[in-house]
């Protein structure tokens, strides 16, 4: 097995790798070093903490994210596809079943906000 074709992803996550922990030393030798009451305390948001970080959230949160990363990576698979979409012959069979699938990837991906509207997900009463 020839691994010369993977020196090009692993040249670029040495170079992440390499980034962030340049990044981590250089902020830690060069940052200010100053401390005191205020700059220790905890901050969030520009609030003062007041009680305890366990509460429980509504559910809805959790699936208004979730329905975020839904089409979040929709997009994600959009792009790819009809750069390759647009590269197939016109009206062969090959571009009939690309189109073919991403109409059913978009369609489930309807049908899945459509139920979350109904379930009321997106009202904040």
């Amino acid at each position: 097995m020839d691994f010369t074709n993977y020196l090009p992803v692993l040249l670029i996550i040495i170079m992440a790798v390499g980034f962030g922990v340049i990044n981590i030393i250089a902020s830690g030798l060069l940052g200010p070093k100053r401390s005191g009451d205020v700059k220790d305390s905890v901050y969030e948001a520009g609030m003062d903490p007041i009680g305890t970080a366990r509460k429980r959230f509504n559910i809805r949160f959790f699936i208004l994210a979730v329905t975020f990363l839904v089409f979040d990576i929709e997009i994600i698979f959009l792009y790819p596809w009809a750069v390759d979409f647009s590269q197939l012959a016109q009206g062969s069979e090959e571009a009939t079943l690309f189109l073919g699938r991403i109409l059913f990837f978009l369609g489930t991906s309807i049908v899945a906000y459509i139920y979350a509207w109904k379930k009321g997900v997106f009202n904040w009463d």
